[in-house]
């Protein structure tokens, strides 16, 4: 890892100039403008804006190297940034959906009384985000994570006369304060145990006397933050909110924990247990938000529940150490989740033109089997391609078992059918193309973060493998689950757990009537 400055002066004398105009335009869209189109239209110039410098810096970093920019400090405290490829990417990205939000919001909430007051709010938790990524110590870091908490608070309870849209708020205050507890307790373990909350010391060192405590700190804010099970109740409670604020929070807020995870990846992997915490729990929280999308009849709480699935499954990755495939996760996850909550009120539309396959009846066991072993086959001989194992490369492992799943019921589904033979090798000949991309979209994220991120260390230990066989014995699982679907259906057992799914089996009551004793 190399998180040593590697600049020029005018360029760093440059980005100091530019750090403090940004931070004046911000001002000014926050506290002039109170005009509600015409601050939304200052929040939308703010956001091109802050795209158009993640764009330089991404170029600063792609010329000179990672670089740090001290922009003041107080003792031990410092306002500084850190541009390396990782935090320049999260600019990149962050911005670029703030382009998309505040474009959007000027229309959808104009002529409403209190869209300066959206504005503001909303420009002041894309400049909390974008100062959480750039971030050069954990005490920046931790004061970006509270300030996006509590300007995103103020967002979701914009419409305040909807009492579902605040007690959804209030939970999610409840749960983001613990979080902020346990990103406190981390920041004091720091100095106690490192004398400096300086990212690139702290990596230079990681290990320390509270390395394990410190590591599960972390770890639990990121669950916290990201809405693991099961803290996870409170995302898809919060669809009173004006859609932009949906699109902002499920493509990127709700990405902190992740985050935290991987640019703290060097003190967090000091600790295996808290990685097969992590793993574990993201794992069972896909899997059962999984079940959960599948029951829901809401456009928008299927998206919701979608990203707790996609959450739990991006801690899964981080957890197996696959930091590079976990970005590429928040990414991709990131621009399909904002255009699939921007679009959201044009899906009854498109539904009525789309396609609809015909029911099939579940599929035999034998198809199963058959389906899973040329899978598996097809599987190991990607493995062997890009000369992966287990042991040295978890991630990719990871991405390969995904596509083994992926393909087998692809099989057994075209099996299942009437298609003629020379659609069915059409349809596989496309799969294999879009693996073999995903496949090179990954590498490309190994190579451009390998200056940011630890390598992958060897799984060793009996409890490390025993996670990733308890992971893959899951997933199979629930595919087994799906490819008896139909012939359960009609069972009086399943009709039961269709309801207990499509109420989230509960516990978002259970969590509601808990807050409730201590916030009404």
């Amino acid at each position: 890892m190399n998180h040593l400055p590697l600049t020029t002066p005018a360029l760093l004398e440059a980005y100091e100039w530019i750090t403090p105009l940004l931070l004046l335009a911000v001002l000014a869209v926050s506290m002039l403008l109170r005009d509600g189109r015409q601050a939304a239209e200052g929040a939308a110039g703010v956001a091109r804006l802050f795209f158009a410098v993640g764009l330089m810096f991404s170029f600063g970093v792609m010329l000179a190297g990672p670089m740090r920019i001290e922009l003041a400090a107080w003792g031990p405290a410092r306002l500084a940034l850190l541009v390396d490829p990782l935090s320049a990417l999260m600019l990149v990205l962050v911005s670029f959906l703030g382009v998309v939000v505040t474009r959007y919001a000027i229309n959808y909430l104009d002529g409403d009384p209190g869209q300066a007051r959206f504005s503001r709010w909303l420009v002041l938790a894309l400049t909390s985000v974008l100062a959480l990524v750039l971030s050069s110590n954990l005490l920046m870091f931790a004061a970006a994570w509270i300030a996006t908490s509590l300007s995103l608070h103020q967002l979701l309870t914009f419409y305040r006369e909807r009492p579902a849209a605040v007690m959804a708020a209030r939970k999610k205050f409840v749960i983001s304060r613990l979080a902020d507890a346990s990103m406190i307790t981390a920041l004091v373990l720091v100095w106690h145990g490192h004398g400096t909350w300086e990212f690139h010391e702290l990596f230079a060192n990681p290990a320390g006397p509270y390395a394990g405590l410190l590591a599960g700190f972390l770890v639990f804010a990121a669950m916290l933050k990201s809405a693991q099970f099961p803290f996870h109740s409170w995302l898809p409670d919060t669809l009173e909110t004006p859609t932009p604020v949906s699109a902002l929070m499920h493509a990127g807020i709700i990405n902190a924990g992740g985050f935290l995870i991987v640019r703290l990846s060097p003190l967090v992997t000091q600790s295996p247990t808290a990685l097969n915490t992590l793993a574990l729990f993201g794992a069972f929280t896909a899997l059962f938000a999984s079940v959960i999308m599948m029951t829901q009849t809401s456009i928008k709480k299927s998206l919701a529940w979608s990203t707790v699935a996609q959450m739990g499954f991006m801690m899964l990755q981080c957890g197996l150490g696959a930091f590079a495939l976990a970005m590429m996760h928040i990414v991709a996850h990131s621009l399909y989740k904002a255009h699939a909550f921007l679009s959201s009120g044009s899906v009854v539309n498109l539904a009525k033109s789309a396609w609809t396959p015909v029911g099939r009846p579940s599929a035999h066991p034998l198809v199963v089997l058959g389906s899973l072993a040329v899978s598996t086959l097809m599987g190991f001989c990607f493995a062997a391609a890009l000369g992966v194992t287990l042991q040295n490369d978890p991630g990719t492992m990871l991405l390969i078992a995904v596509f083994i799943m992926a393909m087998a019921h692809l099989l057994w589904t075209l099996w299942s059918s009437s298609m003629r033979q020379r659609l069915i090798l059409r349809g596989l000949g496309i799969v294999v193309a879009a693996t073999t991309a995903c496949f090179a979209v990954h590498a490309g994220f190994e190579h451009l973060l390998a200056a940011s991120l630890p390598a992958y260390a060897p799984i060793r230990s009996g409890v490390e493998h025993a996670v990733m066989i308890l992971v893959a014995l899951l997933f199979l699982a629930v595919l087994i689950f799906q490819s008896q679907l139909p012939a359960w259906a009609a069972r009086p057992a399943f009709a039961r757990l269709y309801v207990h799914a499509s109420n989230g089996f509960y516990i978002g009551t259970l969590f509601n009537r808990i807050t409730g004793k201590f916030l009404f």
